[in-house]
């Protein structure tokens, strides 16, 4: 009998409708719309509204990959959320995403990896999914980065928006699928890119928040020689780790952080550059969500196809960094679904809220008794 594998079989994406173009941001900085896109590659990124989330990006997002996989989420036994900008310090957004998904059965937690949060949490669901611990995985990447950066700060407010990205994970017996997983951190270099306070070392206070300790904050230079270095190290070792070679990669699916560090770490691979997925001019940096969002534009736009190898590599604070390298195995388009069976997990959702507030409800008159 052939060893269990991970395979996705499902993916979605949330970015918020607003728009935070160069131009508008001329006007709040000392910045241009040349200097951004000569430096970074961004023209545009995504700001969620007032009433969005984390959480409810995750939602959206979670919902659109449980759509694709034409799974129910009460088949998902684990969920893991990749954040460093959760709605609350606890409980775990992968909790909140749980209820509102109803995933009656699934263990939750979250992923604070930063950047590279969303490979890490792979990682971690193919490890689970691979010893026979869990079947259905549903990993998502979310960030609302706009909410801990200063708007008036050049370096940081230029380069980050926020969105959401998921993939739904399954145990198969096939070939194929997540091929190896390699991951690693220099914990010397945290100060690098932080935020200050927050936690148990800076807690809330008038000064704290007087001098904005509670945005983040980024040594760019020191960022971007290390970004340098460590993905093309990351792909080659993820590729060996497969038994392949860097040459047999079809797609490289890098974080999105700068247009100028992804063409260095291609020339360092000796890969022709079109075989970076690129999507930053669009969204800017959406942290630990920027891999799996243009994992999905990727699918959608047929850059994927089947047998193909595909790597997935991300940096960020810590410092971390990860790889995944994948056997692409899902068909795209995938066959089209009944609507007798939209309509069925339509009403699964629906259920799934009202059994939220309900819960909700049951829990506000025990605690008043």
């Amino acid at each position: 009998m052939k060893a269990r594998t991970t395979q996705i079989v499902g993916w979605g994406k949330y970015v918020p409708e607003r728009r935070l173009t160069n131009q508008d941001l001329e006007g709040r900085v000392d910045t241009s719309d040349e200097w951004i896109r000569s430096r970074t590659g961004i023209r545009e990124r995504r700001i969620v509204s007032q009433e969005e989330t984390s959480a409810t990006m995750a939602i959206r997002a979670g919902a659109s990959a449980l759509r694709v996989a034409g799974i129910g989420p009460r088949r998902i036994d684990l969920i893991i959320v990749a954040t460093i900008t959760p709605d609350h310090p606890f409980p775990s957004t992968a909790c909140l995403v749980q209820a509102a998904l109803g995933a009656g059965r699934a263990a939750a937690f979250d992923v604070g990896a930063a950047c590279t949060g969303f490979v890490y949490a792979l990682g971690v669901a193919n490890d689970m999914i691979r010893s026979g611990t869990y079947d259905n995985a549903l990993v998502i990447a979310t960030e609302t980065l706009s909410r801990i950066v200063d708007p008036m700060d050049r370096n940081t407010c230029v380069l980050f928006g926020d969105g959401a990205g998921a993939v739904v994970l399954q145990a198969t017996r096939g070939d194929g699928g997540i091929l190896s997983v390699s991951m690693g951190s220099d914990g010397s270099g945290a100060e690098l890119l932080i935020q200050p306070a927050g936690g148990s070392r800076f807690p809330a206070t008038r000064e704290t928040v007087e001098e904005g300790l509670h945005y983040m904050r980024m040594n760019g230079k020191a960022i971007f020689r290390f970004a340098t270095h460590v993905m093309p190290r990351a792909t080659r070792e993820v590729v060996r780790k497969a038994g392949f070679r860097v040459e047999d990669v079809a797609l490289v699916i890098p974080h999105q952080a700068n247009v100028r560090i992804i063409e260095a770490a291609m020339k360092r691979l000796h890969l022709p550059p079109d075989r970076a997925y690129l999507n930053l001019e669009r969204y800017g940096n959406m942290s630990a969500a920027s891999i799996p969002v243009a994992l999905c534009e990727a699918i959608e736009e047929g850059r994927l196809k089947q047998g193909d190898l595909v790597v997935l590599v991300g940096f960020g604070a810590g410092l971390t960094w990860g790889s995944v390298a994948l056997s692409w195995t899902a068909p795209w388009p995938l066959e089209k679904v009944s609507w007798g069976h939209r309509i069925w997990r339509r009403l699964g959702f629906r259920w799934a809220y009202w059994r939220l507030l309900l819960r909700r409800l049951s829990y506000r008159i025990l605690r008043r008794r």
